[in-house]
């Protein structure tokens, strides 16, 4: 009840709290126009410049919206505590498709999901820090963040571009400062290295049934489907920036399953205290909060 009560009173004071919100175009791809929505603090000064979330929405890329509830509300939540706030739409590429994206869509066809969410992902990049200036974005502290579907995207632009993008001089000017992953993957988290490791939050269910808590086949796909892809959880991903001595703060929750995709809602106060701490103070902070389901 407790809990409960306490999410109430945050939602009331982001629906409460003065912010504007100013829908962009950022790209047009075939029959999809791809907008973004920019929350900023109201009292914003002319010439500030502040730190961005830029989310994206989960969905099993077929489904979802820039302007869901939840992801609105995030984004509402960092327009009020000093962020710029961009949720984003982007390409969903399976949606209506007759295999969705499980194990009866090829391995190949998830890989170039990936690849193109990642695309969609950095156009939207590219196109916040083009026009910074307007958008009152710092574009030395840009926070990637996505759930589920979006955290996959969001984690393939930050740490698989090189891998998957063919025009990487297009946004050379585009760097990220922190990642927001609930319960994302990689598909190989082996391109993360010691130059490219930015502080992480990481939040995951140990028995995600979609996508894996460690290192296992996406949606537990025998090996036989066709849609059968190992990759790389939060764990993985966090073990990773151990090794390097990067930041991370990884909440693992016992026996949980894909649930833990939504919006983090009650712990928000801590990631944005963490990203204060390890961007704008540079401090090196590594935790890990385990806790049961029903908590």
């Amino acid at each position: 009840m407790k809990n409960i009560l306490t999410l109430c009173c945050l939602l009331l004071v982001l629906l409460t709290t003065a912010q504007t919100k100013t829908t962009y175009t950022y790209s047009i791809k075939g029959n999809d126009t791809l907008k973004l929505d920019v929350y900023t603090p109201e009292k914003i000064k002319p010439n500030d410049k502040l730190p961005t979330l830029l989310w994206m929405h989960g969905g099993g890329f077929s489904g979802g919206s820039r302007d869901y509830k939840d992801d609105a509300q995030l984004c509402q939540y960092a327009a009020q505590n000093g962020y710029i706030g961009i949720s984003i739409s982007y390409r969903l590429l399976r949606k209506g498709t007759k295999t969705g994206f499980g194990c009866d869509c090829t391995k190949e066809d998830k890989l170039e999901v990936f690849k193109q969410a990642a695309i969609d992902y950095l156009d939207a990049a590219a196109y916040t820090v083009a026009n910074a200036e307007e958008l009152h974005i710092d574009t030395k502290n840009i926070i990637a963040g996505g759930s589920s579907a979006g955290a996959e995207g969001t984690l393939t632009a930050v740490y698989m571009r090189e891998h998957f993008v063919d025009d990487l001089d297009k946004y050379k000017d585009v760097s990220f400062s922190g990642i927001f992953s609930c319960a994302g993957a990689l598909v190989n988290a082996d391109y993360i290295t010691k130059n490219n490791a930015i502080p992480s939050v990481l939040f995951h269910g140990t028995k995600d049934q979609l996508v894996p808590f460690a290192s296992a086949p996406h949606h537990y796909c025998d090996p036989e489907k066709p849609g059968y892809l190992i990759l790389d959880g939060s764990e993985i991903i966090a073990n990773k920036l151990e090794e390097f001595e990067t930041s991370y703060y990884f909440n693992i929750v016992k026996e949980a399953r894909h649930e833990i995709s939504a919006i983090p809602f009650k712990d928000l106060d801590k990631v944005f205290k963490f990203f204060e701490q390890t961007i704008i103070n540079d401090e090196v902070i590594q935790t890990k909060i385990i806790r049961k389901k029903s908590q």
